[in-house]
């Protein structure tokens, strides 16, 4: 990897970081290039319903399908549960417990109280009916995106929770590890169809497939694409881009670990961004070389995506001292930030911008992955700026609770009654004089 010393007055720095940060809108500018595509898939879904989803599936997934086939049959789920070898469905069900565990603590509750006036003030907590996540398929198997996603789904009481996931390409079944965590997180349904077109069904709706309220999941940039033309429309979780890591060091600990961690990310994308910040030149020349060894021992496919992705967006910089390291970090927003340091602790207070914090040596991102507990869904991009983690608030909506008494009105009328003057609205200020006057005659 290559390394900059920022102790110096680095120009090099300056355009790193500013490539860095331009990732942000690397996504804005792939979507332009497709949303025609999109938009035209979209609307035929729209239109044709179920007869586009066969099409698409023909053209883009290689098999015919038929309405009645998309949707996975209960006992091809329940089967793949059943044939899974006994250790890997305990590892499923090791993640699925301590992912319920951690989310089980962000659950909100309906609440109410009376004000000085005696009226009911409050906030009402109710689930989504149904939600959609999307799954990648084809080559990819993830099984954790299946429970890092319908687990907060479930906990937070929505009635339906629909997965889609695309068969491989040529119609081969779907992953079994996929299906089984499925059945582990409490899927209700389960339709193999992908991309855009999927995104539009769970959207608009079809014959066959339910609408949805919210979407939620990764996916290509078809996938990215079509979640945001659809949302307004549906609520979507985010708009993910490729991976993000970065590390802050004070010059202590294994620099193997370190290589291995920054390639974690390297190997997603090869527009992954792989950061090592360090107040060591030592050990920046030795995770440096410790990248290239470990790098020669991964396959051929995952070599050439990491290696692409270290020179593009890799870096070791070498900084002045941890304060100056928080600075950068801030700045970037890192979508996964690791405390490779003596006392993590100390530095946690200083992070404003990170989606997921790492502390300790003892604590690779990889854990965050699969079965640490707290979600995965993180915001790429610089977005952890505004935005959070995916979580059990992403699957309710907040409805405010007010029931004025006799004495609320009589005492905040008048102030009432003004703020709609001052707004030019005559109606609003006549609605509350009328109750000023009092009960009057009643019809009926």
């Amino acid at each position: 990897m290559k390394i900059i010393d920022a102790t110096k007055k680095n120009i090099e720095l300056d355009g790193f970081l500013d490539n860095t940060l331009a990732m942000r809108d690397r996504a804005s500018t792939a979507f332009n290039g497709i949303e025609q595509d999109v938009k035209k898939i979209i609307d035929d879904v729209l239109h044709k319903g179920d007869d586009a989803l066969i099409e698409y599936t023909k053209r883009f997934d290689g098999w015919e399908a038929i309405a009645e086939s998309l949707e996975v049959p209960k006992a091809e789920i329940d089967a793949a549960y059943k044939t899974l070898p006994k250790a890997d469905g305990e590892v499923l069900k090791l993640a699925a417990s301590r992912i319920k565990e951690f989310h089980k603590k962000q659950r909100q509750r309906s609440w109410t109280f009376k004000d000085e006036y005696g009226s009911i003030l409050g906030q009402k907590v109710t689930p989504l009916e149904r939600v959609g996540i999307y799954v990648p398929g084809g080559k990819a198997v993830y099984p954790s995106s299946v429970l890092m996603n319908a687990i907060p789904a479930a906990i937070a009481g929505v009635d339906e929770i629909i997965m889609v996931t695309p068969r491989p390409k040529g119609g081969g079944a779907i992953n079994e590890y996929v299906l089984a965590a499925a059945k582990i997180a409490g899927v209700h349904r389960v339709f193999q169809i992908g991309g855009a077109q999927a995104i539009a069904a769970l959207a608009y709706g079809t014959k066959t497939i339910p609408k949805v309220d919210k979407i939620t999941g990764p996916g290509n940039i078809y996938v990215a694409t079509a979640k945001r033309l659809v949302y307004g429309v549906v609520d979507i979780d985010m708009i993910a881009g490729p991976s993000e890591i970065l590390i802050i060091n004070d010059g202590t600990g294994n620099a193997s670990w370190m290589a291995a961690d920054l390639l974690s990310q390297a190997e997603h994308d090869e527009l992954a961004s792989s950061i090592l910040l360090t107040t060591s030149r030592e050990m920046a020349q030795a995770v440096s070389e410790q990248v290239d060894e470990l790098l020669d021992g991964l396959s051929n496919q995952r070599k050439t995506i990491a290696k692409k992705s270290l020179v593009l967006y890799g870096r070791i910089i070498i900084v002045k001292n941890l304060e100056e390291a928080v600075h950068i970090s801030n700045k970037i927003a890192p979508e996964h930030l690791e405390l490779f340091v003596k006392k993590p602790e100390t530095l946690l207070k200083l992070i404003k911008n990170a989606g997921a914090i790492f502390l300790g040596a003892n604590t690779p991102e990889a854990v965050g992955d699969y079965l640490a507990g707290p979600n995965h869904t993180l915001p790429t991009g610089g977005t952890a700026r505004f935005s959070s983690p995916l979580g059990v608030e992403d699957f309710i909506k907040r409805t405010s609770v007010i029931g004025f008494s006799e004495k609320g009105v009589k005492q905040l009328g008048k102030a009432i009654q003004r703020f709609a003057e001052l707004e030019g609205l005559e109606a609003h200020g006549l609605s509350m004089a009328a109750r000023m006057k009092g009960k009057g005659k009643r019809k009926g």
